[in-house]
C-alpha cells in the first residue's frame, strides 16, 4: 500500500509539475501571438529554412524583414529571435541599463575570450567598463598613431606586388595590417603578419574568429559534445592553446618588465605605457583587482574585436570608393589642402570631412556588424509587443541603415549625407558602433586605424572596384562579408609612380654594380 501511495504522490508531482511548464510555455506563446513570423514547423520552427550557407540565412532575413513589418521573429526549434530595424524599435533595447545581455551565442566565445568586455554581463561588466575607459584617452590614440602610420607603410609596400594585375582580394592584406596594428598596440609585440604569414599565433588568431562565426550560424555545431568530436573542434582547442600560450608569456614577460622598471624608476616607468597590457598591469595592481588571467582576457578580446572589424571597414569602404572614384579625388584634395607641410595628427585627422563622411557613408550601406543581438531576461516592451524573458532580440543594422525616412535613396552611396552641414539623423538611426552603455568602448580607436590605413592607400593608388552591387553576396556571420571577397584592381598614383622609378633605378644600378 505505502508503495501504491508513493506511486500516486510521485506521478501527481510530476504532472503538476508537467502542467506548470505547459501554462507557462502557453502564456510566452501567447505574449507573442501578435509578431509575426515566416511559416514554421511544429518542434523545429524555422531551423530547416536556416540550415543553408550564410549568403542564403542573410538572404532570407533581409527578405523577411522586408515582407513581414517593423518586427517579426524567427522560431529557431523552441527559441524565438526577434528582429527590429526600426530607429524607434531599438532605441528602449539599445539606452537600456538593464538589457545589456549578450545573446546565448556568445558562449561560443568564451573559451577564448573568457569574461573580457564582449562576454560579461551584469556587475562584471559594469565594474570592467568603468576600469578600461580611460584606457582609451586622447594621449594614448596619439602613441597608437604612429604603430597605425607605421603599418600603413608595411601595408603599402605589400600592396605593390599587385600593381599591373586584373584583381585581387583586399580583405586579407586587411586583415594582417589591422592584426599588426592591434597586436602592437594590445601587447606591446610585433607578430609582423603582413609579411610572415604562417606565423603561428597570425594562424591561430584567424582559426579562431573563423570557427567562432561559423558556430553563430550552425545549429549543429551550437553543441558542445558534438562540436568537440569534428574536426574543426579539434583545430578550434589547438588554435586556442597556442594563442593562450602566446599572450600568456607576453603578459609574464611584461609583467617582470613592469615590476623591473617600478622598483627602478616609478617616473621613467609610467611615461611608457604604450600598450593596453601595461596599463592594464597597472590596474590590476599586483593581481588584487584583475588577475592574470583577466587580463589575458582583456587582451584576447582587443584583439578579436579589433582586428576583424576594422579591417572589414578598410576593405568596404575601399570597395565603396573604387565604385565611386570621384569620392578618391575629393578626400585626396582636401587632404592635401590640410596637411600641406604639417605632420600627420589626430588634429589632422579630424578636419578630413570628406574622408569621415565616406568612411561613414560606407558603415550605412555596408554595417560592419550587420546584426547586435541581445538576451532578455526582464521584460520590456517594443512597439507595442510585451517581449517576454527567454527571447533573443537581434537589431538587424543593414536594414535600420536603409530607413528610408532618413535616408532618401537608401541603396544610393551619398557620402554627403555625413558632411558637418548635412541632415541630422535621430541617435538610433544610424549606429556603427551600437548605441547606449554597451557601445563598442574602442570606437575612436577603430575610427583612427580606418582613417589611416585607408588614407595610405588612397594616397598610393587609384582603386578601382571589379564587382557591381548586385554582382555582391553578402553573408553575416560577426561582421558582414562577400562571399567572394571584395576584388580591386589598383594603378599607382604619381607619388607612388616616383618610388616604383626609384626603386627600379636603384635595382639596376647595383645590377650594374654585380
Amino acid at each position: 500500500m505505502e508503495g501504491s501511495w508513493l506511486t500516486l504522490i510521485l506521478s501527481m508531482c510530476l504532472m503538476t509539475i508537467i502542467l506548470l511548464l505547459l501554462v507557462r510555455r502557453g502564456k510566452f506563446l501567447y505574449t507573442l501571438r501578435k509578431v509575426p513570423y515566416p511559416p514554421a514547423l511544429p518542434i523545429i520552427g524555422n531551423a530547416y529554412q536556416l540550415c543553408c550557407s550564410p549568403e542564403e540565412a542573410f538572404k532570407k532575413m533581409i527578405k523577411w524583414g522586408q515582407e513581414l513589418g517593423d518586427i517579426y521573429l524567427v522560431w529557431v526549434g523552441m527559441r524565438p529571435f526577434i528582429f527590429l530595424y526600426k530607429a524607434e524599435a531599438i532605441q528602449p533595447l539599445l539606452s537600456s541599463s538593464i538589457h545589456i545581455d549578450k545573446s546565448l551565442e556568445y558562449k561560443y566565445l568564451q573559451p577564448w575570450l573568457g569574461s573580457g568586455l564582449v562576454t560579461s554581463t551584469g556587475e562584471k561588466w559594469h565594474f570592467r567598463r568603468k576600469l578600461l575607459t580611460p584606457t582609451f584617452h586622447s594621449g594614448l590614440l596619439e602613441v597608437y598613431l604612429k604603430t597605425a602610420i607605421r603599418e600603413a607603410e608595411v601595408l603599402i609596400s605589400c600592396l605593390r606586388k599587385e600593381i599591373g594585375k586584373p584583381a585581387f582580394d583586399i580583405v586579407p592584406y586587411a586583415k594582417r595590417a589591422t592584426l599588426d596594428v592591434i597586436c602592437d598596440s594590445s601587447m606591446g609585440c610585433n607578430v609582423n603578419a603582413q609579411t610572415n604569414f604562417k606565423n603561428e599565433y597570425v594562424q591561430a588568431i584567424n582559426t579562431l574568429a573563423s570557427i567562432s562565426q561559423r558556430r553563430f550560424l550552425n545549429v549543429w555545431m551550437s553543441f558542445d559534445p558534438i562540436f568537440k568530436l569534428t574536426r574543426w573542434g579539434q583545430k578550434y582547442n589547438h588554435a586556442l592553446g597556442v594563442t593562450h600560450e602566446f599572450v600568456n608569456r607576453i603578459i609574464a614577460e611584461r609583467k617582470a618588465e613592469w615590476k623591473a622598471k617600478k622598483y627602478r624608476n616609478c617616473s621613467e616607468q609610467s611615461n611608457k605605457h604604450q600598450a593596453l597590457l601595461d596599463l592594464l598591469l597597472e590596474l590590476s595592481q599586483d593581481g588584487k583587482v584583475l588577475t592574470d588571467d583577466d587580463i589575458r582576457d582583456e587582451v584576447n578580446t582587443f584583439m578579436f574585436a579589433g582586428h576583424d572589424t576594422t579591417a572589414t571597414s578598410v576593405s568596404w569602404i575601399l570597395y565603396a570608393l573604387g565604385r565611386h572614384p570621384e569620392y578618391q579625388e575629393k578626400v585626396l584634395n582636401e587632404y592635401y589642402e590640410v596637411t600641406k607641410t604639417k605632420q600627420l595628427t589626430l588634429d589632422v585627422l579630424s578636419k578630413l570631412t570628406w574622408l569621415e563622411a565616406c568612411i561613414k557613408e560606407t558603415w550605412r550601406v555596408y554595417p560592419v556588424a550587420p546584426l547586435i543581438a541581445r538576451q532578455i531576461y526582464h521584460p520590456i516592451t517594443i512597439l507595442g509587443h510585451d517581449i517576454p524573458i527567454g527571447s533573443t532580440v537581434l537589431v538587424n543594422s543593414f536594414l535600420l541603415h536603409r530607413d528610408p525616412r532618413y535616408f532618401p535613396e537608401p541603396d544610393t552611396y551619398k557620402p554627403e549625407r555625413f558632411l558637418p552641414n548635412g541632415p541630422k539623423y535621430p541617435p538610433y538611426a544610424f549606429i556603427p558602433f551600437s548605441a547606449g552603455s554597451r557601445n563598442c568602448i574602442g570606437s575612436k580607436y577603430a575610427i583612427m586605424i580606418v582613417k589611416i590605413l585607408s588614407l595610405f592607400i588612397l594616397k598610393n593608388f587609384h582603386v578601382i572596384s571589379l564587382d557591381t552591387e548586385d554582382q555582391l553576396r553578402f553573408s553575416s556571420e560577426l561582421v558582414l562579408h562577400n562571399a567572394n571577397g571584395l576584388r580591386l584592381k589598383i594603378t599607382p598614383r604619381k607619388q607612388e609612380l616616383d618610388v616604383i622609378i626609384l626603386h627600379s633605378m636603384h635595382s639596376n644600378k647595383v645590377k650594374e654594380k654585380c
